[in-house]
């Protein structure tokens, strides 16, 4: 179970650089990262769905 909670942290940890250096307003960053320190792993599922992009829209 221990390797479970190294795992979950270094993913929070992973979306949480990604985050900071991405090109998303501050409040947003500010926001999403709150939000994956509060609740990491929901945090994560949350930000893969719908996280900053930073301003990189693919139209399809």
């Amino acid at each position: 179970m221990e390797i479970l909670g190294i795992i979950g942290l270094l993913l929070a940890i992973y979306a949480i650089y990604n985050v900071l250096t991405s090109g998303a307003s501050t409040a947003a960053k500010i926001g999403w990262t709150i939000g994956l320190i509060v609740l990491p792993v929901i945090g994560f599922i949350v930000w893969l769905i719908a996280g900053p992009r930073g301003g990189q829209r693919v139209v399809a």
